[in-house]
C-alpha cells in the first residue's frame, strides 16, 4: 500500500486543520473569557493583589490571545509531523486536549467559582500537562514545542499571582 502523502502536498487538508487547531483553542478561550467577564470585573477587583507583580487587565487579553494563537499554530505544526508518521498514537492529541480543558477549568475555579485555593491546586496539573504536550510536541516538530514555552512561562507566572493571591486574601 502506498504511503499517505504529507499534508503540504494536500494543502486543503492542511489548511483544514489549521482552522481547527485555531478553532479549538479559540472556542476553550471564548469559554474563559465568557466565564471570567463579570467576576473580573466585581469579585477580582475587590481582592488583595501582589503590588507590583499584577498586570494591568488590559494585558492578559493581549497576553493570552497571543498564547492561544501560539497554542494553535503548534498544534498544527505537530499535526503536519505527526500526520506523515507510520504508526501515529493518539496520546499527544489527548494530551493538548487535556491542558486545554485544564486551562478552562482553571478560569471556572478562579473565577467562575470564585475558589483561588482551589484554582491553585489545579494549576499545578495544567502546568504539568503543558509541559508534557511541550515535550512531545517538540518531539515531532522543533518549532511546535518553541511556540509552547510561553504558555508554560506565562502559567507559572500565573500560578506565582495565583498563590499571592490566596496567600494575601487568606482568612
Amino acid at each position: 500500500m502506498a504511503a499517505r502523502p504529507p499534508a503540504r502536498s494536500r494543502p486543503l487538508l492542511s489548511l483544514a486543520m489549521l482552522g481547527l487547531s485555531f478553532a479549538a483553542c479559540f472556542g476553550i478561550a471564548g469559554l474563559g473569557a465568557w466565564v471570567t467577564r463579570e467576576p473580573v470585573r466585581g469579585w477580582y477587583q475587590s481582592l488583595a493583589k501582589p503590588a507590583g507583580l499584577t498586570p494591568p487587565d488590559i494585558a492578559f487579553p493581549i497576553v493570552w490571545n497571543l498564547l492561544f494563537a501560539m497554542m494553535a499554530l503548534a498544534a498544527w505544526l505537530a499535526w503536519r509531523r505527526w500526520q506523515r508518521l507510520e504508526t501515529r498514537g493518539w496520546g499527544i492529541w489527548l494530551l493538548f486536549g487535556l491542558q486545554l480543558g485544564l486551562n478552562l477549568l482553571w478560569s471556572v475555579l478562579f473565577f467562575g467559582l470564585q475558589q483561588p485555593a482551589w484554582a491553585l491546586a489545579e494549576i499545578g496539573l495544567l502546568w504539568l500537562a503543558i509541559l508534557a504536550c511541550q515535550r512531545g510536541f517538540a518531539g515531532l516538530d522543533r518549532r511546535a514545542g518553541w511556540l509552547l514555552l510561553p504558555y508554560l512561562a506565562w502559567v507559572a507566572y500565573a500560578a506565582l499571582l495565583n498563590g499571592l493571591i490566596v496567600w494575601l486574601n487568606r482568612g
